[in-house]
């Protein structure tokens, strides 16, 4: 009897788990089921509409410290399929990746359109069947010892779906990649099954800042600053770019997602720290700006910046401070001399509240890792059902990480798929 896969969610792990299991069996039945109107859509608006396919990193010990959550988990499963794969199976289907300053990977086309029409192209090649606007509600356990039964049903052991529409489909083998759960009620159906979950929390968002001056500055970049959320040991560094409602850009995006649960815990109210010279520390700034008040006397403290920071964020800083523009470095007080330094090294400011970065929207949390084989994405607890992509309790910062994460585990569950349905 032909065997059947039914791939739940069509998005880009589920789609490489479908292709792939239907390549290295083309004898398998495969399926995948979404339940919105739409395919791939994170795959279409990544990286500004370009799909930032994966990144240029090509140690496993490097790659796994760019995801907060799962880095043991991906230590095993990247053994299997890591970044030289993903390049390497995108060349065989003629789309070439390239390499930007920041090691992020995009298509030769800057479009993400290239990469869905690939696998679009590859699916619709391997016979695969897609079903829409069909959202699954629950997966039964399919054990019929009947053998007049078991010819109907075309499977031993498998699992009957249940959609909100009132069809169902019984299925030999079934994997899950219906991307992130927001509450904790979307996981009631997985729960059924017997497996548990890490609460789901935001991750990848900006920090709010309200009704400080510092919005004013919006659009400038600091192109390398600390920031650290007091009270915790979580830091960055990196540029920061200040917006009109506070901060963003790779230091904030890092840190709100490897302190996402402690975030969520404090309710996304909360104040960090800012050292805006990283290379030093508050007595260097110190000694500076001593020898600054003899070297640059004469001159208005507000017409020359000493740290090759923006013009209007200097001007900021000495506000900030109290310290008249006009003034002239000779005559700049010790008490402000001080306040200077400080605001240099560790300006303090209340985040309150944050906004989502763009489309990539990514969740902490998902389906408890010690209940998936990593090598395999198949459940410890239920035999022949798997796992792919962002249901599981592994998620990546920005730079193509989350997609590199896609394509490996739809990759391993479609190799070990393929391999027991033969």
């Amino acid at each position: 009897m032909q065997k059947k896969l039914i791939v739940i969610g069509g998005g880009a792990a589920g789609f490489f788990c479908a292709i792939n299991a239907a390549i290295k069996n083309p004898e398998l039945n495969v399926t995948i089921i979404e339940k919105t109107s739409k395919l791939l859509s994170k795959v279409r608006v990544s990286g500004g509409g370009r799909c930032n396919v994966t990144h240029a990193c090509f140690s496993i010990a490097e790659m796994i410290k760019k995801y907060p959550r799962g880095e043991k988990f991906l230590k095993q499963s990247f053994h299997h399929f890591f970044t030289t794969d993903t390049i390497d199976w995108f060349e065989q289907r003629k789309i070439k990746l390239k390499t930007e300053d920041d090691g992020r990977m995009f298509p030769e086309s800057n479009s993400s359109e290239t990469i869905i029409n690939c696998l679009l192209q590859e699916a619709n090649n391997a016979g695969i069947k897609i079903l829409m606007n069909c959202e699954v509600i629950e997966v039964e356990k399919f054990e019929k010892e009947d053998e007049a039964e078991i010819e109907k049903n075309s499977l031993h052991n498998g699992f009957r779906l249940k959609c909100k529409n009132g069809d169902e489909f019984n299925t030999d083998f079934s994997c899950i990649a219906c991307g992130g759960y927001h509450k904790k009620e979307q996981f009631s159906w997985l729960i059924k099954l017997g497996h548990t979950f890490e609460l789901p929390v935001p991750s990848l968002f900006t920090f709010n800042i309200p009704h400080d001056p510092v919005v004013e500055l919006m659009g400038i970049t600091l192109k390398n600053v600390v920031v650290k959320i007091n009270g915790t040991k979580h830091k960055q560094e990196g540029s920061l770019l200040i917006t009109h409602w506070g901060f963003s850009g790779p230091a904030i995006l890092r840190l709100s997602a490897f302190a996402a649960r402690a975030l969520s815990g404090l309710q996304y109210d909360f104040s960090i720290s800012v050292n805006w010279l990283p290379s030093l520390n508050e007595n260097l700034v110190l000694e500076k700006l001593k020898l600054l008040r003899n070297e640059l006397a004469s001159q208005k403290i507000s017409n020359r910046n000493p740290f090759d920071l923006p013009q209007r964020f200097w001007k900021y800083l000495l506000q900030s401070c109290g310290i008249n523009e006009e003034i002239r470095w000779a005559d700049l007080p010790a008490k402000l001399q001080n306040l200077l330094a400080i605001q240099l090294c560790s300006q303090q400011f209340h985040v309150k509240g944050k906004t989502t970065f763009k489309e990539e929207f990514v969740t902490a949390g998902g389906i408890k890792l010690n209940e998936v084989n990593a090598i395999t994405m198949e459940s410890k607890i239920i035999p022949q059902l798997f796992f792919a992509g962002e249901i599981l309790d592994v998620d990546g910062i920005t730079g193509g990480f989350n997609f590199q994460y896609a394509w490996t585990s739809g990759w391993l569950a479609a190799n070990e798929i393929a391999s027991l349905s033969k």
